[in-house]
């Protein structure tokens, strides 16, 4: 479980192909300081885990599930990625309860100044959007954001300087591809509200 407040900006070092996935190596400074092999780490949004940890960097491997489901099949040397460690007993909850478990990808359809920050419009699938609400919570490649309004064809976020500097949104254009992953409470009550008593055995 993590709260999708990012703790360090970190750098794809390497990639290697594997017949079952890939190995990526990421450089990084912050989330190092405490982890070990078999932790888990939100790398933009995506919960992995450590299979090695060395001075500066650590690496994770991936699927080809996780390559088809998520922007990590797009990653190549010098990517930006968010990490965060995972969350632990005690620690303040300062984002939104967030799993590392990508619903889906949407896009950046537009990215303009508002003032010292950036209003983002994204593009969502479809089959998000209904979970999706008015200052209501989504994570973004791992980034606890609020909805500030929608849109017909998804939401915009507001961007503050700060999360521009210490995360890849930063960097974003039109059409660059981002993570999603929508609240956990949202979902969970789409599910009830679609299937009410289903499953349950009084």
């Amino acid at each position: 479980m993590f709260t999708g407040l990012i703790e360090e900006l970190g750098r794809v070092q390497r990639v290697e192909s594997r017949p079952d996935g890939r190995r990526f190596w990421i450089a990084a400074r912050d989330v190092l300081e405490d982890t070990r092999v078999g932790d888990s780490i939100a790398c933009s949004g995506c919960c992995l885990t450590a299979v090695a940890v060395e001075p500066g960097r650590f690496a994770v491997e991936v699927v080809p599930e996780t390559l088809r489901r998520t922007t990590l099949g797009e990653w190549r040397e010098d990517t930006a990625v968010n990490l965060e460690r995972s969350l632990r007993v005690g620690d303040r909850l300062g984002g939104h309860w967030v799993q590392g478990h990508v619903d889906s990808v949407g896009e950046v359809r537009a990215s303009v100044p508002e003032g010292d920050g950036r209003r983002v419009i994204l593009e969502l699938p479809t089959a998000l959007r209904r979970y999706v609400a008015l200052k209501g919570s989504l994570a973004v490649d791992g980034v606890s954001l609020t909805v500030a309004a929608l849109t017909d064809s998804g939401c915009e976020i507001a961007y503050i300087p700060h999360t521009l500097a210490v995360t890849s949104a930063g960097t974003y254009e039109p059409g660059t591809r981002v993570n999603l992953e929508v609240d956990l409470l949202a979902r969970y009550l789409a599910r009830m509200l679609e299937a009410p008593g289903e499953g349950y055995a009084p």
